[in-house]
């Protein structure tokens, strides 16, 4: 198969050669500006760390049918995401094993899920208690990190959490920490009230990333020293950020990717209502919301604190494009090649000969970025039919 397509970041045309499921060549292709005009873009596949679910179907519901992990990364192909991470989120210790095992049943025997699921994100329990760092996380599930716990519930995943948020004010935080680190799991400081002191420990520990930073934060902070500025200024920290819009004002944005550099990712965190249509929604978590024709998920009873992201990676991309806080190729990475090194895997060779054939076809349309079709291992998974392919 050969695709034809301006490379996303030189914005040149290319022809794609793929052959056993990688790029086997990519080569200057010739265009007149008609057909140039006609072109769509070509990137590698987004990757996303941190997804609790899509078009109605939620990685926190229980109890969760084995099918839905493989319903929703047939559903993320429209969206041009080829790797995920689903989130499990706070919860009692059955009920977290439950949905691990799950999810680990369903990459077990589905073909689709086991090759886009990377991994699962554990966001919690063993966060802070304290509102405001907790968010919308049950305080009576937090608890303090208790590796036997972890331990069960890794074997529940058959090995599969990947990425673990924590926050590091609890005892004994820096020695669990390390033996996750030890274990290849991925540490990220989230929904803390740790100290400067604590975040420093942390890091040296082996704490790797922040998990959608600036948010599931306190309101109101001592002006320094807190727990912000110290992940800021860890160099060793990646920073995750929600850019819907509305989690982050820009001038954050802007000083996060001033700081991190080529060490900030973009993150969805988008909950099960991502991709519905806008109107008011009944929650499990939150009670009553409303989804706004903007975008935009907010509690009904408080339109001023938000019920989480309802928006995938595509729309944080365009965000940071449209604002000019970053160029489209580099907010692209973003959410991209940077999380795939970031976590290892293989699709951080991006459009390159012998990478993985995890391939976007995208257009920009009035600013609005918009999937033509999304290729997985070299196989057209989702096409400008409208139709998503089966593996």
């Amino acid at each position: 198969m050969i695709l034809k397509a301006l490379h996303y970041r030189t914005e040149e045309p290319v022809e794609i050669e793929i052959a056993a499921g990688r790029i086997a060549r990519i080569a200057p292709a010739e265009a007149d500006q008609a057909e140039r005009n006609a072109l769509p873009y070509a990137a590698p596949g987004l990757v996303d760390l941190q997804i609790n679910g899509f078009a109605g179907h939620d990685f926190n519901r229980l109890p969760l049918p084995p099918e839905l992990p493989g319903t929703v990364v047939r559903e993320l192909w429209r969206e041009g995401v080829t790797g995920c991470y689903p989130t499990v989120i706070t919860n009692g210790p059955e009920a977290i094993a439950s949905k691990l095992a799950a999810i680990a049943q369903s990459c077990e025997h589905d073909s689709a899920a086991a090759a886009c699921i990377a991994g699962i994100h554990l966001e919690g329990p063993f966060i802070s208690p304290e509102d405001g760092a907790r968010g919308a996380h049950g305080r009576q599930y937090v608890r303090a990190p208790d590796w036997e716990l972890f331990c069960r519930w890794q074997e529940a995943a058959g090995g599969r959490i990947s990425i673990l948020t924590l926050s590091p004010e609890w005892e004994g935080s820096a020695a669990f920490i390390r033996r996750c680190t030890d274990n290849g799991v991925t540490v990220s400081i989230g929904h803390t009230a740790a100290t400067a002191e604590q975040i420093k420990e942390a890091v040296a520990a082996g704490a790797r990333m922040s998990t959608h930073f600036g948010n599931g934060a306190h309101l109101m902070l001592p002006r320094h020293p807190n727990y912000l500025w110290e992940q800021l200024a860890q160099d060793e920290l990646w920073s995750c950020l929600i850019a819907d819009g509305f989690h982050l004002p820009d001038q954050v944005l802007q000083v996060v990717l001033k700081v991190k550099g080529p060490k900030a990712m973009l993150v969805s965190d988008a909950v099960y209502l991502s991709g519905m249509p806008p109107g008011e929604y009944e929650t499990h978590i939150g009670g009553r919301v409303v989804l706004t024709p903007a975008g935009r998920l907010h509690l009904a009873e408080q339109e001023g604190l938000l019920a989480g992201s309802a928006q995938m990676l595509l729309w944080g991309i365009g965000q940071l494009a449209d604002r000019g806080i970053a160029s489209l190729a580099d907010a692209w990475d973003m959410a991209s090649v940077r999380p795939a090194g970031f976590m290892r895997l293989p699709a951080a060779a991006g459009l390159s000969v012998g990478a993985p054939a995890d391939i976007v076809l995208f257009r920009r349309d009035d600013g609005k970025l918009r999937i033509d079709s999304t290729c997985k291992a070299g196989e057209i998974v989702f096409g400008d039919d409208g139709v998503v392919g089966e593996r």
